[in-house]
C-alpha cells in the first residue's frame, strides 16, 4: 500500500512557494484562524489557493480541515484574488 502511494507521488509536480503564497499565508496567520505555531498549515492552504488547486486533501482536522474556519479562510483567499480550495479529508473526497 505504501509503495503504491509513493509511486503515485513520484509523478506529481511540486508547487512553488512564491511571494504571493508567503503573503497569503501571512494573512491567514494574521487572521488568527490558524495559530502561528501552525504556520505550515497556513502555508499548505496558501500554496493550494495561489496555485488554483480545486482540493486540498488532508488528514489534519485541527486547523486545516476544520469546518469552523472554512468561511473565513475562503474570504481571506478571495481578498487576495484567489479561491480557497475545497479542504477535506481523504474519506470525504472519496465519499466514504
Amino acid at each position: 500500500m505504501a509503495r503504491e502511494r509513493l509511486k503515485t507521488l513520484r509523478d506529481l509536480s511540486l508547487l512553488d512557494i512564491t511571494p504571493e503564497v508567503m503573503d497569503l499565508a501571512s494573512r491567514i496567520l494574521a487572521s488568527g484562524k490558524i495559530p502561528r505555531k501552525a504556520a505550515a498549515d497556513a502555508a499548505h492552504i496558501a500554496i493550494a489557493a495561489v496555485h488554483g488547486m480545486d482540493f486540498l486533501v488532508t488528514g489534519h482536522c485541527v486547523h486545516i480541515a476544520n469546518a469552523t474556519n472554512a468561511r473565513a479562510l475562503a474570504l481571506i483567499c478571495r481578498e487576495q484574488g484567489c479561491e480557497c480550495p475545497v479542504i477535506c479529508t481523504p474519506e470525504e473526497l472519496m465519499g466514504e
